[in-house]
């Protein structure tokens, strides 16, 4: 159990769950060197300033997975990629909240 869930309660990653099993896009929208300390398996690496200049690789996507160190910087690419008409967009909230969802 990590900080978060200690302190407010267990994380439901149903829909992160349900996106990785059909195969969804992962983005670490960590910056490169974060990346390059790990990832989750598969993941590309797309920085949250590097958003908007990419949306193309976003395009025909059936589901996208963003996520970071914390959450809050996958919070602000899925917000973006929302205002930019992607509806497919799950916050996986950590790097390693991810990996562990693609290991079950």
């Amino acid at each position: 159990m990590n900080f978060f869930s200690a302190l407010f309660g267990t994380t439901d990653n149903t829909k992160l769950k349900e996106a990785i099993a059909e195969g969804a896009f992962l983005v670490d929208v960590r910056s490169a060197g974060e990346f390059a300390s790990g990832s989750a398996k598969g993941a590309v690496n797309i920085p949250l300033d590097r958003i908007n200049s990419q949306l193309a690789k976003f395009k025909g996507k059936k589901n996208i997975v963003v996520f970071c160190r914390s959450g809050n910087r996958s919070a602000q690419a899925k917000s973006i990629l929302e205002q930019n008409g992607f509806q497919n967009v799950v916050n996986g909230g950590t790097w390693n909240n991810v990996s562990e969802c693609l290991d079950k």
